[in-house]
């Protein structure tokens, strides 16, 4: 069916900024009944920020919204609900210990009240009939802390879907889901369209795009850059929008030196979850890149790798050798450290003081007879905050107190001060600002000049093509091809990790 002239959702120049940054810069955007509308852009061109002022999470400086032709003064996301906006974030925001039926009712649990208790018969009666209607096999009464990650992602679209929303915004909702359940979410979202239903679909997949939008709107440093039908919509344009670069423009890159003996091989390496038969090499004083989309099998390749999940084929050795024991531990004694993804939840005791988390993982050096020396720690910790340039008012301040780019400075410290030699980094530089991204590249490329081993998993691709030596592509949990960085460029590579381009990397 064909999207209708009625505007479900349309906002006008709209305006919104965070501390030193521009998030939006006079966006407008209007979606028309039943149109499925693709929005697209590099991360920090303001899709995120958009999302959020249409599903109500955020309000915006300037410019007017309305929701089937009536404007909208007050927005908030149970506002954006009652009037028909339904937003599925790419973030989970389920209670785990809670069933999918509570989950997918969750804040209507008083239309379900009997007797002045929750009749949960009827609510999973209710939640039963939403996921029967996505297809999802799932049982409405099982904990969601029972679900997979992909199971959980269908919870938080059939929750998304219950408030039968004429206004569906979807942000990344494939990153997680197999083949089979893609094509189950892109056959849902045909049938709302077909049923009148604006739908908003944020996604880097240009094949699922390619089969299920109408239109595309490509966002670029917080501006509208063009809205175009999806016929007129090719790859290659789309990524000339999305970078403002003609085709074969090269960025500045690393100036790399020729690379030393292997530092760390993976061979045949599977889980159980997502990786599949999965070798390479990485040689000491090389900086290499693993590109792939959201869900590629970047993040557990990097923690299979360092001993937190358990593989069930293949090895990996480090400097020639074979760990005798694969656990984080273990690992870095060998000379292997790992900065999260999730430096918050993962890579720092947020609650802990600055000087403390710099030496968790070198207490030996800290230590005086068997006793935590406080003048070690704290030169230990000038030296490192020093070398890093952290920004800071006391190295006894909690680690909670820094900025994002100071935070993912003091993770990388420690693993510094670990003498690491081999640093598995997951998103080095996500939420940090632009100067602090700049320090951490170049304290990157300072330690692979000095021979330490780098393998760097990131969503941005600039910033592969700016630190690496080496590309590796991901998909479906393995590794489809490689390419030297000097011999591709920026379209190149968001070309074909974004699907739209086969055979460049395939050249293993």
């Amino acid at each position: 069916m064909s999207p209708t002239a009625v505007e479900a959702i349309a906002a006008t120049a709209l305006r919104k900024s965070y501390p030193g940054v521009q998030a939006l810069q006079g966006v407008d955007f209007r979606v028309a009944a039943g149109e499925v509308r693709a929005l697209l852009g590099k991360n920090g061109a303001g899709k995120s920020t958009l999302v959020k002022i249409l599903s109500g999470a955020e309000a915006p400086d300037t410019g007017t919204l309305q929701v089937a032709g009536r404007a909208v003064a007050v927005f908030t996301p149970g506002h954006a609900n009652a009037l028909g906006v339904a937003a599925v974030h790419q973030e989970l925001s389920l209670v785990p210990e809670l069933s999918v039926a509570e989950n997918v009712l969750l804040g209507r649990w008083r239309g379900f009240r009997k007797g002045g208790f929750i009749d949960q018969a009827a609510m999973r009666r209710a939640a039963a009939t939403v996921l029967a209607e996505f297809g999802v096999p799932l049982d409405p009464a099982v904990k969601v802390s029972r679900l997979s990650i992909a199971q959980q992602q269908l919870v938080e679209i059939a929750r998304g879907l219950s408030f039968s929303p004429r206004v569906l915004i979807l942000d990344e909702p494939t990153s997680s889901l197999c083949a089979s359940e893609v094509e189950m979410l892109l056959k849902t979202v045909r049938t709302l369209a077909e049923r009148g239903v604006a739908v908003v679909y944020v996604s880097h997949r240009m094949d699922e795009i390619q089969r299920v939008a109408h239109s595309v709107t490509v966002l670029r440093d917080g501006r509208h850059i063009a809205t175009v039908p999806i016929a007129q919509a090719p790859t290659g344009e789309i990524v000339r929008l999305m970078t403002g670069e003609p085709a074969g423009a090269v960025p500045q890159r690393r100036q790399g030196a020729t690379p030393g003996g292997v530092a760390l091989k993976v061979s045949g390496l599977s889980t159980a979850g997502r990786l599949k038969d999965v070798s390479f090499e990485l040689r000491q004083g090389e900086i290499v890149g693993l590109a792939g989309l959201l869900g590629s099998g970047r993040t557990e390749l990097l923690r299979a790798i360092y001993g937190l999940d358990a593989i069930i084929g293949g090895g990996i050795e480090v400097f020639g050798q074979p760990p005798r024991r694969r656990s984080p531990r273990a690992m870095i004694r060998h000379g292997v450290g790992l900065a999260p993804e999730d430096r918050k939840k993962e890579g720092l005791v947020l609650d802990m003081g600055i000087a403390h988390n710099l030496v968790l993982s070198c207490l030996h050096k800290v230590v005086h007879r068997a006793m935590l020396s406080h003048r070690r720690q704290t030169q230990l910790a000038q030296r490192s905050a020093a070398r890093l340039s952290v920004k800071l008012a006391s190295l006894a301040d909690p680690v909670r107190s820094l900025s994002g780019g100071n935070q993912q400075k003091v993770v990388l410290g420690k693993c510094i001060n670990a003498d690491v030699r081999i640093f598995l980094l997951d998103e080095p530089t996500r939420g940090v600002d632009i100067a602090a991204k700049q320090q951490i590249h170049e304290l990157l490329r300072e330690l692979a000049a000095q021979g330490t081993a780098v393998l760097v998993a990131s969503s941005e691709m600039e910033e592969l093509m700016l630190l690496c030596d080496r590309l590796l592509l991901m998909k479906d949990g393995a590794i489809v091809g490689e390419r030297e960085v000097a011999q591709t460029d920026l379209a190149e590579v968001m070309a074909v990790a974004m699907g739209g381009a086969h055979g460049w990397f395939e050249n293993r």
